[in-house]
């Protein structure tokens, strides 16, 4: 019994041994189980062998239980050290090396809260000098005074009747361009015939504004602004044509006859529209689809739209209704009040006094002129391409971020930059003239034009339109050698707040004191 004994022990040790061994702490439990084992059962075997085994299989389970546990402890010990060394890392520095937002170094952009603070404060403080008005001068919109600024006797139109005689200076340019086509005119002659008719649709105009007494500033305006329009767009048709035909002289081909405004045929609700080819384009629709047109810059095929969206038409025809009544609203209410107060300030010759009427004169001023470019260059002029299913609507560009004088006059206004880089700046490169003169060039024509359009209906000659045209060369120059970013940006519109619009508002106070001064 006891031999059996002893040679079971050794074999059951090794087999124990075995079991256990993973780790340590396990070996050591099991070692102290066996011996506990063999003093409590002295020499005698294990009277269940079936249950020990079974007992023996549980506890190398568990074992291997402990050492996946503690593998899996050792394996994650290594991540929770280096959270606990960065959380330490960050309580123990939260500095580091960076600008402060506003700095121009730190690439912050994103300055849209300050945008919309700034557009709160302008309607807050544009909203108390509404209510400041309206307690100082009650409700002075007045609809049907409107009609005085265009008639002075309903029964005498002779604003109307002069844009109704431009139909002539029209035909003339048609016809003469018919008789050069064919050869009946030599280049000579035909020139001479533009000059003169040119002339006449300058001169004509001013003359009877001048001389007729019932024609009101407001409808010489509107008049004289039709007539320039007028003049650059045949000064265009003549050009166009003149190139034309030195095209066909070079080249000697034989013409293919067509005409620019053919009779549509509707497919699905677009329009197709046919190519012409010069001298096809010589005829009274396709004449007067240009003098219609949104553009000053004539050619033989102009970019046309497939169909005439309702929807468009309607919006920006409910568009130009509201902003002119918006217009008429505030030049009442707002303009004319502050006019007539600053006519003592200018009889007196109080300079400061002048200069406070002045700046105050120039807010609303400013205002009243971004609606009505909003007015004419997006609702009025998309209004009648629409109609007229033109095609280009590039009528402006983002002459608000402009940077230099020169962008802003470019991008404002692209019908006019448009004709006077196609029909005098370029020609003018061309024949050798320098670039700098060029640019002088083109804003003395500017000048003039001001001056014509708010001397002559005014009839008066100050010359501060011409003077303030002229000023912006070297306005530019400065602001395009000594400012640049932001800084050009704002002195741009510094020169659109205080400077043109003065000029203009310096016109109307004169023309109020002259003949309002002994009454007021």
């Amino acid at each position: 019994m006891s031999d059996r004994a002893e040679m079971r022990g050794p074999v059951t040790r090794r087999r124990r041994t075995t079991i256990s061994g993973g780790g340590g702490g396990g070996t050591v439990s099991v070692k102290q189980a066996n011996g506990s084992k063999r003093e409590d059962a002295g020499d005698k075997p294990p009277l269940y062998p079936a249950k020990a085994k079974t007992e023996e299989v549980s506890r190398h389970a568990s074992n291997n239980g402990k050492v996946g546990r503690e593998k899996g402890q050792l394996t994650d010990s290594p991540k929770k050290q280096r959270s606990v060394v960065e959380d330490i890392n960050h309580r123990l520095s939260c500095h580091v090396l960076q600008e402060s937002l506003l700095s121009s170094a730190s690439g912050y952009s994103n300055y849209r809260g300050i945008l919309n603070w700034c557009v709160v404060m302008l309607v807050l403080s544009n909203a108390r000098l509404f209510l400041e008005n309206i307690i100082k001068y009650g409700i002075l919109v007045d609809p049907i005074q409107v009609v005085s600024l265009f008639l002075k006797d309903p029964y005498s139109w002779p604003a109307a009747c002069l844009i109704i005689v431009s139909n002539v200076f029209i035909l003339a340019a048609l016809y003469t361009e018919r008789r050069l086509a064919v050869g009946t005119i030599s280049e000579t002659t035909g020139l001479i015939l533009h000059i003169f008719n040119l002339t006449c649709l300058l001169i004509f105009p001013s003359v009877s504004v001048l001389t007729v007494t019932s024609i009101t500033p407001v409808g010489g305006i509107l008049s004289l602004g039709i007539y320039t329009v007028l003049f650059l767009k045949l000064y265009s048709y003549q050009d166009t044509n003149r190139w034309c035909r030195e095209i066909r002289h070079a080249k000697a081909k034989r013409l293919t006859r067509s005409y620019s405004c053919p009779n549509v045929a509707q497919s699905n609700g677009s329009a197709v529209h046919s190519h012409v080819s010069y001298p096809g384009n010589l005829t009274h629709r396709d004449m007067y689809y240009f003098v219609f047109a949104p553009t000053l810059c004539y050619q033989l095929n102009f970019p046309r739209s497939p169909r005439i969206r309702k929807r468009f038409l309607i919006r920006r025809l409910f568009e130009m209704l509201f902003f002119m009544q918006l217009l008429v609203g505030l030049i009442q209410q707002w303009m004319v009040p502050t006019i007539q107060n600053s006519m003592k300030p200018f009889q007196e010759m109080d300079f400061s006094r002048m200069m406070e009427r002045l700046l105050k004169l120039a807010v609303p001023n400013h205002l009243i002129w971004l609606i009505f470019f909003y007015w004419f260059f997006h609702s009025s002029m998309n209004f009648v391409a629409e109609l007229l299913q033109f095609g280009d609507r590039e009528f402006y560009r983002d002459w608000w971020n402009s940077e230099t004088v020169t962008y802003f006059w470019a991008n404002w206004n692209i019908p006019v930059h448009k004709w006077c880089l196609r029909h005098f700046y370029k020609p003018m490169l061309r024949k050798g003239i320098n670039k700098f003169l060029a640019q002088t060039a083109v804003f003395l024509v500017s000048a003039f034009f001001h001056e014509y359009l708010v001397s002559v209906p005014l009839k008066m000659f100050r010359l501060w339109a011409f003077m303030g045209m002229m000023a912006q060369v070297p306005l530019a120059w400065f602001v395009g050698r000594f400012l640049n970013g932001n800084y050009g940006n704002a002195a741009v519109w510094i020169s659109l707040i205080i400077g043109q619009p003065v000029a203009v508002l310096m016109y109307v106070h004169d023309y109020y004191v002259i003949h309002y001064g002994g009454a007021t």
